[in-house]
């Protein structure tokens, strides 16, 4: 029997990415749509009304509450949280 190798990963996007740069996006596109996922939920909005206030279309809310983040760049993430009346901020770290 051989044995099974595991390789283990700082976290998910970094398990499913080709490259550390596609994983970097794929981490920041998730946190926009988690916090305006939040904010939509905080509020109580249906999609309608999220996609409103978004400047979306409700078909698109939907997308971003299934976590379809393919489907989002982050230009249409801060586009989206600037509706809402949000600012985007970004911070630089070292790589681990």
């Amino acid at each position: 029997m051989s044995k099974l190798e595991f390789e283990e990963f700082e976290n998910v996007w970094d398990a499913i990415a080709d490259t550390p740069k596609e994983a970097a996006n794929l981490s920041l596109r998730s946190d926009l749509m988690m916090k305006i996922e939040a904010i939509i939920k905080e509020n109580g909005w249906t999609q309608a009304e999220a996609a409103k206030r978004c400047g979306v279309t409700q078909p698109r809310i939907n997308d971003l509450l299934r976590g379809r983040i393919s489907r989002f760049s982050v230009d249409a993430l801060v586009n989206i949280a600037s509706a809402l009346g949000r600012k985007v901020k970004v911070s630089l770290e070292d790589a681990a």
